[in-house]
This record gives C-alpha cells, sequence and structure tokens, in this order.
C-alpha cells in the first residue's frame, strides 16, 4: 500500500498544527464502508528514540490474523499531545508499504475526529492511505460525556461544545469503555458498529488488541500444525 504525499513530516509543531487545520477540511464523515473482508489494526510503541509499528490484517467476519508486519524507526517529532501523529505515522506509513493484501477498513489505537483540530491520527492515516478508518482510543483527549451503562455495546455520545466527535463505548460489561470516532470515509454508527463486531471478550477490538501484541514484541500469526499441513 502506498501513502498519499499530502505533506512533508519534518516540520514545527506550528506548522504541524496549520496542517492539521487545513488536512480536517477534506475528511469525509459519510459511510464508505461495505463489502469489509480485511481489517488492519494499527498500534505503536515508543522506548525512548524509537517507535515500534505494528499492524496486523484480520479477515471479517471470522477475525482472524492473516498478516503482521512490524517496522522500527527512529522517532523525529518531539512528544507534543494533539501532535502524535507527526511523531507516529512515519514508521505506520512504512508497515503500510509492506502489505500485501490490502484492508478494507482502517482501526486505529488512537482518535479520530474526538481531537481537538478534529484531525487525530486515525483521520490522517486515513486520509493519507485513501481507507476508510476508525479511531479506537482507550483514553479520552477531549469531549464530554455521560456514562454508558456497563453493559457491553452500550454508548454515550461524545461532545465537545455542540458537536458530536465520537462515542463512549462500552466494549466490554463492567470494563472502562473505549472512545470511537471517526477517521475518514465512515460515519459514527457504522464505526460503532465494527467496534462491536470486532470485540472477542475483551475491551479492545481484536485488530488493535493485535497490533498491540505485535507492537509489543509477540508473533500472532498462529503457526500451521505439521498435522495441518500433512492432512490439508
Amino acid at each position: 500500500m502506498k501513502a498519499r504525499q499530502l505533506h512533508k513530516w519534518d516540520v514545527s509543531p506550528a506548522e504541524a498544527m496549520s496542517i492539521q487545520n487545513k488536512l480536517r477540511r477534506q475528511v469525509i464523515m459519510e459511510n464508505h464502508v461495505k463489502d469489509v473482508k480485511r481489517i488492519a489494526g494499527v498500534d505503536i510503541s515508543i522506548k525512548s528514540t524509537t517507535a515500534i509499528a505494528a499492524i496486523v490484517i484480520i479477515s471479517f467476519p471470522e477475525l482472524k490474523p492473516l498478516e503482521q508486519y512490524v517496522v522500527t524507526k527512529k522517532v523525529e517529532f518531539d512528544y507534543i499531545p494533539g501532535l502524535l501523529s507527526f511523531r507516529e505515522s512515519p514508521s505506520i506509513i512504512d508497515a503500510f508499504e509492506k502489505v500485501r493484501q490490502e484492508p478494507d477498513l482502517i482501526m486505529v489505537d488512537g482518535q479520530g475526529i474526538a481531537h481537538p483540530r478534529r484531525f487525530g491520527i486515525a483521520a490522517h492515516l486515513g486520509l493519507l492511505l485513501n481507507k476508510p478508518s476508525i479511531g479506537c482510543a482507550k483514553s479520552l483527549l477531549c469531549g464530554k460525556y455521560d456514562e454508558p451503562s456497563e453493559k457491553a455495546g452500550s454508548f454515550a455520545e461524545l461532545h465537545d461544545k455542540d458537536e458530536v466527535i465520537g462515542a463512549v463505548l462500552r466494549t466490554k460489561d463492567k470494563t472502562n469503555p473505549m472512545y470511537i470516532s471517526i477517521g475518514h470515509k465512515i460515519d459514527l454508527p457504522t464505526a460503532i458498529s465494527y467496534a462491536m463486531k470486532c470485540c472477542q471478550g475483551y475491551r479492545l477490538p481484536e485488530p488493535t488488541r493485535l497490533a498491540d501484541l505485535a507492537a509489543g514484541g509477540k508473533d500472532v500469526i498462529r503457526p500451521v500444525s505439521l498435522q495441518a499441513q500433512l492432512f490439508s
């Protein structure tokens, strides 16, 4: 997969904010998702000045891992809240360039439009890759909400002033919620639906859960047993 080159990465924080404010106008918040057979989960681990970006491609609706890609790269951008995409995306883009089975949908461990400038990493990657994307964040960056019920599948709208910027989704009974938001080429109800369909008893949807494990050094692609090979 090739990403579009919409801007340079070697920029100042002020330039990065300007890029976000410009590109957010290109985010499509209507549903373009159809016939999903493969979903990419994206996560990244940063140790000191090294980024470890992981992408796991899973089948849908079976949720079985198909491919795993991990790229290690030096971090060139300082940690600044709201600008994590400029710190993390270059490594993730390098990993996507290795992907053989192109996904129909991308789930990112991070924010989509639930972001002060409505352009978090899930929106940024979706736009660069020209793919539908969803932000599946573990923590709140901005906005307010009423707590959803403790039952899995319940959710509440996430508001910033008078704008709905995402949903606070309970993916597992009596567990902290996930913060789901539009990334690109998807609407919020569809994003919520896919997030829940990808949960297998864990708080994290399976694509980002497996990507998190891969970024931590685990091989999530189960090897085929010798017996299975002999009788296939």
